[in-house]
């Protein structure tokens, strides 16, 4: 399945970024994408207040990501706010486009490293796998990488590739800890991971800034094999990572490495 990761740079405007990701899903579209997958807080950066941008799935920002992948005939994957309870908010995926529409809110939030997202963000409670052109597609966001059990459970329920938006944190050894978590929950998983973090900002130009302290991305986004092998991999800066995943390959893997199979709980 021809996959395109779309690493941009978000900023704290909706409206801007809304624009980022009609044109990221338009290129990839052109180059043959039938999955086109965006970073967490692609609707706007993490930094600002969120409950003010937060709007729900039929609001005016994901109509405007559906309207741009049903023109495309591609299955969009972008990460987006919406309203929660007690004032909190849900940091949504945004599965639309090509026969597909779904939302995935993340379970794992990231209480870790001096940070504290559910202070201000509502834990999502279920699972997701989507079908995309006959390839069980998961979902799942930046801190779900450190917990394998979301993607055997992922691939229990037919996941061949795991998408993964990220807006992972910068420090240090974070690049490292992201590369080794992508390849090892596709090896954990025996699936595809396809895992895109937002782009750098200090190497996107003007346009958007580091956040103090807020993670706002590291870009390194990346394919990984069933094998955990890294497939191809983007820098820093923003830019768009298209290619053909195998994804006929799954069950071969499994067959030699029947490690779901073979599990004893």
């Amino acid at each position: 399945m021809r996959t395109a990761l779309a690493q941009v740079a978000s900023t704290s405007d909706p409206a801007a970024n809304l624009r980022l990701v009609r044109a990221a899903v338009e290129d990839a579209a052109a180059r043959g994408a039938r999955l086109v997958v965006l970073p967490e807080a692609a609707m706007c950066a993490f930094g600002t207040p969120l409950a003010p941008v937060a709007e729900p799935l039929d609001g005016p920002w994901a109509t405007g990501v559906r309207e741009v992948a049903e023109r495309a005939g591609t299955t969009v994957v972008v990460g987006m706010f919406t309203p929660g309870r007690d004032g909190r908010v849900r940091n949504t995926l945004l599965v639309t486009g090509g026969g597909v529409e779904a939302s995935y809110d993340k379970v794992h939030l990231f209480d870790a490293l001096g940070a504290r997202e559910s202070a201000t963000v509502e834990p999502g409670r279920e699972l997701v796998v989507v079908d995309v052109d006959g390839v069980g597609v998961g979902l799942a966001t930046c801190y779900d990488l450190r917990f394998p059990g979301l993607f055997l459970a992922l691939a229990d329920r037919g996941a061949q590739l795991v998408a993964v938006p990220a807006s992972w944190g910068a420090g240090p050894g974070k690049r490292s800890q992201w590369d080794l978590l992508v390849r090892a929950r596709a090896l954990d998983s025996t699936t595809f991971v396809a895992a895109c973090d937002q782009a750098d900002p200090a190497s996107a130009g003007a346009g958007a800034r580091p956040v103090p302290g807020a993670p706002t991305g590291i870009g390194a986004s990346l394919v990984a094999s069933p094998l955990g092998e890294v497939v191809d991999q983007l820098g820093p800066e923003p830019g768009a990572l298209v290619l053909d995943v195998p994804t006929e390959q799954v069950a071969a893997v499994r067959r030699v490495l029947p490690v779901l199979a073979d599990r004893r709980h």
